[in-house]
């Protein structure tokens, strides 16, 4: 236990500030990776489907490390090896991050090297939330998780995130050149700011081994931890109402561009306002805990699930509005364009046609329409075949001027929604999920935390898995990305139906941890 002293001071200590600093560290993986940049380029790289299967992807993944977690959790909690496996975890990300760059030519090979280098983030954060318990005490614990994700925002997320977008902007977002720089960033930036940790935090609370101490002994302490928890009814409510709503913010989390990028709207626009989610959530995380400590962490987070439900509506809206002057115009290009193309064999008037045919769904295609029509021009032939797509094409704008209008002006619409959502995300993401961490640590037995940890991340993953899942499977199903956004409501109003109908016993739970 730390001492009353270091309850009571403001400034952080060395080993507070360089547990605080691997969110610094790691965050980028989850803004350039998970969330902002690497799925738009794998959904244009993978095609129509790309947003299926990064759901697929990310599925995987979430379950390998929720089967592994109370495993790993256990076995970390005994002396000298919640460092060795957090080492090991975080190298694991890093270097299958570096490894997408080197296989972009391959969406197979990138949907691999995602999922592998995913594994060893979700890993490596599970080691580093139970860490907590060990570089501070229970009355500076909502505090000290809070500014971690502050620092992950302001730090790891918008600093290398900048650079990656400037970068991009610069060269292309479809240069190959930016696309790798912003993986290979990701890897260096997460090793070299992983260093304070590495050399300042330790374990101080562990279960000693012992000549006794086998596989069989670490798989009845997992099943001594599964129940106390069941037995606690108050910790297994809130990791059940976890389960839920955690699930739809992580899902939100890793779906949020690869379905802006499947309804049509810019890359550059969405990663834009997606940096605008980093800046908002820096001081929206502080403030959460802050909220947290005047009203309770229940009333905190049931208010950041009811913002998250908000942000399923608009998410909704803003493809449902969207789609159907999608289709309208697909059905055009279709039956007035691209089949009545469909014999032609000049490579450059296939490069027209389908660059045409995308122009106002794909923000690359113009550009490509650009190129093609200079490379054309610069031929200086006779091309009867390249004259009749820029004939047909011009016929079909002609045809299709108000199919056209209201594509755009829907784009448009939902453009701002996005932007909307982003800001909203912003308010709570980072504080939905550092008080849940925060709480949790101080309701658990410390020199046992890697066990209950491994367990609150099962919940955690399995809901990882569920959540992705769920947006594919509905997806595909429906044909409609934004149906697939409207199921994520399910989770929230679970997770908000547990929280509410479950006072009494987290009030019990919030007494406790005040007189703790």
């Amino acid at each position: 236990m730390q001492s009353k002293k270091t309850s009571r001071q403001k400034r952080f200590t060395v080993k507070e500030w360089s547990w605080i600093m691997y969110d610094w560290a790691n965050s980028i993986y989850a803004t350039n990776i998970m969330a902002a940049i690497f799925p738009t380029i794998f959904v244009s790289i993978a095609g129509d489907a790309g947003d299926i299967w990064w759901g697929y992807g990310t599925s995987i993944a979430t379950f390998i490390v929720a089967v592994l977690a109370p495993l790993l959790g256990a076995v970390a909690d005994y002396k000298g090896m919640k460092k060795k496996l957090f080492t090991a975890a975080m190298l694991t990300g890093v270097v299958f991050t570096f490894m997408i760059a080197l296989v972009m030519n391959n969406w197979r090979l990138m949907l691999v090297g995602y999922i592998l280098s995913r594994i060893g983030f979700s890993a490596s954060c599970l080691f580093y939330d139970s860490f907590l318990t060990d570089v501070t005490d229970d009355e500076r614990m909502d505090k000290v998780s809070s500014w971690g994700y502050a620092m992950g925002y302001i730090g790891g997320s918008t600093i290398p995130f900048v650079i990656s977008i400037a970068v991009l902007l610069w060269l292309g977002y479809a240069n190959p050149i930016a696309q790798k720089f912003s993986i290979i960033i990701t890897s260096v930036w997460w090793l070299v700011f992983s260093i304070p940790f590495l050399k300042n935090v330790e374990q101080t609370h562990y279960i000693e081994r012992t000549p006794d101490t086998s596989v069989v002994q670490i798989f009845r302490n997992i099943g001594r931890t599964a129940r106390d928890i069941f037995q606690r009814k108050g910790l297994f409510l809130f990791v059940l109402a976890y389960f839920f709503y955690i699930d739809g913010v992580g899902t939100i989390i890793s779906i949020s561009t690869a379905y802006g990028t499947v309804l049509g709207l810019g890359s550059v626009g969405m990663i834009l306002a997606l940096l605008v989610t980093q800046i908002v959530a820096m001081p929206c995380s502080i403030l959460f805990a802050n909220i947290a400590a005047k009203i309770t962490a229940r009333r905190a987070l049931i208010g950041a699930i009811l913002i998250y439900t908000l942000i399923c509506v608009v998410g909704f809206y803003m493809g449902f509005s969207l789609e159907p002057h999608q289709d309208a115009y697909e059905t055009a290009v279709k039956t007035e364009f691209t089949d009545q193309l469909a014999d032609i064999t000049d490579e450059t008037a296939i490069s027209l046609r389908d660059a045409a045919a995308k122009i106002f769904t794909d923000e690359n295609a113009e550009t490509k329409w650009a190129d093609e029509i200079v490379k054309y021009t610069q031929e200086q032939r006779a091309n009867p075949e390249a004259e009749m797509v820029i004939e047909k094409f011009s016929l079909f704008l002609g045809n299709n001027i108000k199919v056209i209008e209201n594509l755009r002006t829907a784009v448009s619409r939902s453009t701002i929604l996005f932007w909307a959502m982003a800001f909203l995300v912003g308010t709570v993401q980072g504080g939905i999920q550092a008080v849940s961490r925060s709480y949790f640590g101080k309701l658990i037995p410390k020199e046992r935390s890697n066990e209950f940890f491994g367990f609150f991340d099962i919940f955690g993953k399995f809901a990882s898995v569920m959540g992705p899942f769920l947006y594919a499977t509905i997806g595909a199903w429906t044909g409609r990305s934004s149906f697939a956004v409207l199921a994520l409501i399910a989770l929230f109003m679970i997770g908000l139906v547990i929280m509410v109908f479950g006072k009494k016993e987290f009030d019990k739970l919030d007494s406790v941890s005040a007189n703790s």
